[in-house]
């Protein structure tokens, strides 16, 4: 059970008070507790947490997910973020909270521009993020960089390396941000040497193509979202969720009311484009199957493209294991959390509830499209360049967690020295060996018919 229930704000407790809460936390739960993993008696069967999550999903898109999950260990460990927090549920909690990313794995990384071309790493998912344990993210993040090294093949020392060097990471940066004001961490920037690194090899040296170029086609004369097979399929297209030929007016209502949530400079700077096309398409291993589209709007008057992402939320995987309350909705918890972690805001970022998807209401929540631009391969990162992610995400959800937690007090919890990353490490292992062992579980049950998967990229 936590030994804190931080309903105090931090910022009105003195230092040493928090010190001592965080002397407290490593007496009851040492840095060497953390290499604790469930033991299979204990653990929630994985694909019984599977098949509750696809109740609501959309019928056709759920043997996609399976079929992306049995593609690979690494596969199957991005598509299992639920039973992943039912193992971090038992594993033991020092009692500070953050706002958690949820679901902090090297794979819900990427590049995005901010204002003056200025490239930013930042968290790109937030489907799950929700006040919680902040050992739970770097657990997450660790066994990542475990599993994405036995992916790429790399030698038992480089996977070592890579993990160490994320949670060290975190150690370090939050031993910085302790030291500094609350507006010098909500501003700090990553190390540039690391995200120079970090970008050459997600952008590479090629010319890339503008923002939203393979997004789009032209159609009877006219800027139209480009059908990309089963994974991308223009409204007009598809069976379900209603009559096809009132999808785009009932995704016009959604926005209508996302509209709502932005603040009058926003909406201002919103009604300057109109609803031009709209397209379903088919998002990760873990939320294939929910109701993402894409839709363009263009200006009118000029015709400049804006593409905004309509992604349907839900409870975060974590909420039953937190007894977290989150007013609101899910559609407004992600884009609150969102706010909270987020290093570069996104000016059309809101929420929305419908009707007339699939039965019920839904709650979506919206946001700019990123293009893309990153997009790379984790299999093909060589042992020096999955270390500069390490470091990179490391950071990264350290900052995130300063901002919205007591850096102090985990600061001082984590210590000096690397035992804490020692024994993460040994938790990314077992979480690794239990993934490959879960992986082969699912490609078993889909031989005997007991999951129905479907091929898809």
């Amino acid at each position: 059970m936590p030994l804190t229930d931080q309903k105090t704000d931090q910022k009105t407790v003195a230092p040493d008070v928090r010190i001592t809460r965080a002397r407290a936390a490593r007496a009851a739960v040492p840095l060497a507790g953390h290499a604790e993993f469930p033991s299979p008696v204990r653990r929630a069967d994985p694909l019984t947490l599977l098949a509750r999550q696809d109740t609501g999903r959309v019928p056709e898109l759920r043997p996609l997910r399976y079929g992306r999950m049995a593609a690979s260990p690494l596969a199957c460990f991005r598509g299992a973020a639920l039973p992943a927090a039912a193992d971090l549920a038992l594993t033991p909690r020092t009692g500070f909270t953050v706002q958690a990313c949820g679901d902090a794995q090297l794979a819900n990384f990427g590049l995005s521009t901010a204002q003056g071309r200025r490239l930013v790493f930042d968290f790109a998912d937030f489907g799950e993020t929700l006040p919680a344990p902040w050992e739970w993210d770097v657990k997450r993040l660790a066994a990542s960089f475990e599993v994405t090294g036995r992916e790429c093949g790399h030698p038992a020392a480089q996977r070592r390396r890579a993990v160490l060097a994320a949670v060290e990471s975190y150690r370090l940066a939050m031993h910085d941000f302790a030291r500094r004001t609350s507006l010098d961490i909500f501003f700090a920037p990553a190390d540039a040497r690391t995200l120079r690194v970090v970008a050459a090899h997600r952008l590479g040296p090629a010319r890339r193509p503008a923002p939203g170029a393979h997004l789009t086609e032209i159609r009877d004369g006219h800027l139209r979202l480009a059908a990309g097979g089963p994974l991308v399929v223009p409204a007009g297209r598809l069976a379900g969720d209603g009559d096809p030929a009132t999808l785009t007016d009932r995704l016009g209502a959604v926005l209508s009311r996302y509209r709502r949530t932005l603040g009058p400079a926003r909406r201002a700077l919103l009604d300057r484009y109109r609803l031009a096309d709209a397209a379903r398409t088919a998002t990760g291993p873990g939320d294939a199957g929910t109701r993402c589209w894409v839709v363009l709007l263009v200006r009118t008057g000029t015709g400049d493209p804006l593409f905004l992402q309509l992604k349907e939320a839900g409870p975060s995987v974590l909420q039953e294991y937190t007894g977290a309350a989150v007013p609101g909705g899910p559609g407004r918890r992600v884009v609150a959390g969102q706010r909270r972690i987020q290093a570069i805001g996104d000016v059309f970022l809101g929420w929305a509830r419908a009707s007339g998807f699939g039965g019920g209401d839904r709650e979506f929540h919206v946001r700019r499209l990123r293009d893309g631009r990153d997009a790379v391969d984790v299999t093909t990162m060589t042992p020096d360049i999955l270390r500069a992610h390490a470091r990179l995400c490391g950071w990264t959800v350290a900052r995130a967690h300063a901002r919205t937690g007591d850096a102090l007090a985990i600061a001082a919890y984590l210590g000096s020295g690397p035992a804490f990353a020692e024994a993460v490490r040994e938790f990314a292992v077992s979480c690794a060996d239990q993934n490959e062992r879960d992986h082969a579980a699912l490609r078993q049950a889909i031989r005997l018919g007991r999951v129905s998967a479907a091929a898809g990229s």
